[in-house]
């Protein structure tokens, strides 16, 4: 029978990914004593286990980010300067982006962030302040009427279970895994038109429509035939032609453009060569995703000396590993399972096809020099740890974000929606990946936003904060509340918040609705560098 542990604390923060840890930082530094959990064997969700560089707007080195965001870009940068053998020009220059990636002005290796981000957490931890409990998923939670008072947790590996009581709970997972176990009011997928009034809507609400998954993995390209045994549902995943591809295989260099819908077909160069230190990543002006190997490539080997690196590494999590025939949220675990291993076998499926089959510009076929970095990603078969979710259950909130509210048709040279409560910002258009009802594509240019302190607060359960995607955004607004900065400056309210409360003896909802208390949290909010509105004239526009 495995053991069972019981502890107490001021703030539970379950998962441990860029919100989650922003959450515990704010919560500790603010006071409260802090248990912080995490399934997967590296703490920093998107940025590590998942391994997906940040995704953020052109604005992002000057404004538009909170201030320990801030620093954990510059730690990052700090460790490429002060440990890599960068060429003197790549080390003077304030905006290194060490993998010259053009999905991001930080194009980097999942590791680095791993060490910034338990540097990050150091000080809290050495205190006391901060326990991390690793490798626990919740799997239950004690609640009384509107009030959750514990959350069982259960270690992944030897299924000995911990129960964290606390005053206030923090749900930072990925998928919004708290909200079924605390009966916490949740949507999924799309809502109608009629509910939100979006014009992207469907008519009828769509549940199970959600966006796709993937599991991403790096590569490097040298010498020798580094060709991984063919992968079990090969078969399935090369002959699949989904509705959205307009009769092309997805194991392809075609796939729609976000934009146009029109079929693109993306070159695939492996170290070409290029003039790294040019590469100007501003995805407003650019995709940047004409040669694939440099879209997300996170190591660029010639801004290092001379033969130190024999390959650059490219980081796959391109249209065609995109996982979507089916949703993984509210079904059993062993088909949430399954399906998430089926989509380990899309990855290595593109991989394989990579390898063997695909078009190269020189008229041959395949890349038998492509080899997985199993080291990169901390893993034994190069596949990152975790899945990449692009959506959650998302709470049902005081305030909702729709399109309504940031879309640029709609919204225009007004701009977003301003909010009284606005505890943050951020940028990005609305980019929504096809998805498990069938949908291609949703793009739609948006305006720089706020963050309303009303889409972390549910409706009903009053102790429970949002800390990721789980927030009160809609289908179509999470495709701009998604990123990794704003789940950031999410969890980073969310722990200041509950931190906040605790000190005060107030509820979230308390602060949300007395002026005296919500401008008294906003004022410590920007103390600490949040930033609450944007600078006049940042439009991409």
């Amino acid at each position: 029978m495995p053991s069972t542990t019981d502890l107490t604390t001021d703030v539970l923060v379950v998962g441990a990914g860029l919100g989650g840890i922003a959450a515990a930082i704010a919560a500790a530094e603010r006071g409260a004593r802090v248990v912080l959990t995490e399934e997967f064997p590296w703490i920093g969700g998107q940025l590590t286990s998942q391994a997906v560089p940040p995704d953020e707007h052109p604005w992002i080195e000057r404004f538009g980010a909170t201030a320990r965001y801030r620093a954990l870009r510059e730690g990052i940068r700090d460790v490429y300067r002060r440990r890599y053998p960068l060429t003197a020009a790549a080390r003077t220059r304030p905006d290194l982006n060490p993998g010259a990636g053009w999905v991001s002005k930080l194009c980097h290796e999942p590791r680095v962030a791993l060490g910034v981000l338990e540097e990050m957490l150091a000080p809290a931890r050495a205190a006391g302040r901060v326990t991390l409990l690793e490798r626990m998923r919740p799997v239950a939670a004690e609640t009384d009427g509107d009030v959750v008072r514990a959350v069982v947790l259960e270690h992944v590996l030897d299924g000995t279970r911990t129960t964290v009581t606390a005053p206030f709970v923090i749900d930072a997972t990925e998928t919004g895994e708290l909200l079924p176990l605390t009966g916490t009011e949740y949507v999924t997928g799309f809502e109608s038109a009629a509910e939100t009034g979006e014009p992207s809507a469907p008519d009828a609400a769509q549940p199970d429509n959600v966006q796709a998954l993937s599991v991403c993995f790096v590569l490097e390209h040298v010498d020798g035939d580094h060709t991984i045994d063919r992968p079990e549902r090969y078969d399935f995943w090369r002959s699949f032609t989904p509705g959205p591809w307009n009769g092309r295989p997805m194991l392809s260099w075609h796939a729609p453009n976000p934009r146009t819908l029109a079929m693109d077909v993306r070159s695939f160069t492996p170290n070409p060569g290029d003039d790294a230190l040019a590469v100007d990543a501003d995805q407003s002006r650019d995709p940047g995703d004409g040669n694939l190997w440099t879209f997300r490539r996170i190591l660029a080997r010639d801004l290092h000396a001379p033969g130190w690196f024999p390959s650059d590494l490219c980081l796959v999590n391109w249209p065609s590993i995109d996982y979507f025939l089916a949703p993984v949220l509210d079904v059993p675990r062993e088909v949430e399972l399954a399906r998430i291993e089926d989509a380990r076998q899309l990855s290595l499926s593109m991989l394989h096809w990579m390898q063997t089959e695909a078009p190269r510009a020189d008229g041959g076929t395949g890349f038998p020099g492509l080899r997985l970095r199993p080291d990169v990603m901390g893993t034994d078969d190069g596949l990152a740890q975790a899945a990449y979710h692009r959506e959650s259950r998302r709470i049902r909130a005081l305030t909702t974000v729709t399109e309504n509210d940031v879309s640029y048709a709609v919204r225009g040279e007004h701009g977003a929606t301003r909010y009284e409560d606005s505890v943050g910002i951020g940028m990005y258009r609305i980019d929504l990946h096809p998805s498990t009802g069938g949908d291609t594509y949703i793009d739609v240019p948006s305006t720089p936003f706020e963050i309303p302190l009303g889409a972390l607060v549910p409706q009903r359960t009053v102790n429970l904060l949002a800390a990721n995607k789980n927030i009160g955004t809609t289908h179509i607004t999470n495709g701009c509340y998604r990123l990794h900065p704003v789940e950031w400056n999410v969890g980073e309210v969310a722990g200041h918040l509950a931190a906040y409360c605790l000190e005060r003896g107030a509820l979230p909802r308390d602060v949300h609705a007395k002026p005296d208390l919500l401008g008294d949290l906003q004022d410590e909010l920007v103390a600490t560098g949040v930033e609450l509105h944007w600078p006049a004239g940042a439009h991409p526009y």
